[in-house]
């Protein structure tokens, strides 16, 4: 696993887009706003393209991503700073499976209690079913089991919601990878399970009893999967988020800025604030689905999802928990297999740095 203060450099490239094309409305807009004012897909891209401010905009942003990333990949290996990251990020993964389970857990509870199913725009009366497994996931009991009953919970939450279950699909990333890791800890399943392998302890006769870990890895599911189970479907949320929500439905968004008078923080259209989101967001997914430079993605939806907290004061906090703490997860487990950041990345760091040493293992930046 290897990655880097490139968190640091595409996380500051990440703040200039943001200042400047995006805004806090690049977030679940139907948490904030009902009803906005009618516009269509076309008129937006027709309002942003024909405005030279905007055009102008997004290409110097584009060309200063392209820059600093082209600086990434031919200056990176230079600063030891960046290997003093990566291995502090390394250091942190005994860590992810506790992350995992708060992240997802936590969230759990507070629907419960606030009477939605997964996502504040789904009302639903299904508290003991939240509740419990979050607490479950919290305490770390029956882990890869209770994380099979969210993810059954959730199907079949979709099943009957609809699309709108579809804006918390992060919980299917989050699911999947406590299936896949396991409880780690502190948990009561890792708690028994020391038990279990002790002598003279009455649970001792159960040791060998196959657990659902054993049960995985005998089908070669190991925790090497979890970045890919992440990137995925976490990928899959932010793309929906910005295509769907921003592009192909403006008018909410743009309701977004009207209502917190975001061009007066920076002057530009309305359009072009919702343009900007939308771009963002879709491609921090496109990054997350592909494997590319996925610690700086990840930092730059950190990025998103903070401005987002602190811009829009009625935002339900809650309702981010399990983005910012799968963000921050990917933070530390990279790309992974299965990824541009293991194939192609490596290979244009050495084009435009012949001196660079050939990486002993797949890059997960």
């Amino acid at each position: 696993m290897r990655t880097g203060p490139r968190t640091v450099l595409t996380g500051t490239v990440g703040g200039i887009v943001l200042a400047a094309l995006t805004d806090p409305a690049a977030a679940h807009v139907d948490y904030v706003t009902e009803d906005g004012p009618i516009s269509s897909t076309r008129d937006l891209f027709v309002a942003v393209f024909t405005d030279p401010l905007s055009v102008f905009l997004l290409v110097a942003g584009g060309f200063g991503v392209l820059g600093l990333t082209l600086g990434y990949l031919r200056f990176g290996n230079s600063l030891s700073d960046i290997e003093v990251a990566r291995r502090t990020l390394r250091s942190y993964q005994p860590y992810l499976p506790w992350m995992l389970r708060l992240s997802v857990g936590l969230p759990l509870v507070g629907a419960g209690f606030s009477g939605y199913l997964f996502t504040p725009v789904v009302a639903a009366e299904a508290r003991l079913l939240q509740v419990g497994i979050g607490f479950l996931l919290l305490f770390g009991l029956g882990t890869r089991l209770v994380a099979v009953g969210g993810l059954l919970a959730y199907a079949g939450a979709l099943i009957s919601a609809g699309i709108p279950l579809l804006l918390a699909s992060e919980y299917v990333a989050g699911f999947l990878a406590i299936l896949i890791i396991g409880p780690g800890q502190p948990s009561a399943d890792m708690l028994l399970r020391r038990i279990v392998v002790t002598d003279g302890t009455l649970l001792s006769r159960f040791r060998g009893v196959d657990t659902p870990g054993d049960i995985l890895a005998r089908v070669g599911i190991t925790r090497g999967a979890v970045p890919v189970a992440l990137r995925v479907f976490l990928g899959f949320n932010f793309f929906y988020l910005g295509i769907v929500q921003k592009w192909l439905q403006p008018g909410s968004a743009l309701a977004v800025v009207e209502k917190y008078d975001l061009v007066s923080v920076v002057p530009v259209s309305p359009e072009l604030w919702v343009f900007g989101a939308g771009l963002v967001e879709a491609a921090v997914g496109v990054a997350f689905i592909t494997g590319t430079f996925t610690r700086a993605a990840a930092a730059a939806g950190f990025v998103v999802l903070t401005t987002t907290l602190f811009g829009l004061p009625d935002d339900p906090v809650l309702a981010h928990v399990t983005l910012f703490g799968l963000s921050s997860a990917l933070l530390i487990t990279g790309s992974g297999r299965f990824s541009l950041d293991s194939t192609i990345v490596p290979a244009l760091r050495r084009r435009l740095d012949p001196d660079a040493p050939r990486e002993p293992q797949p890059a997960a930046d």
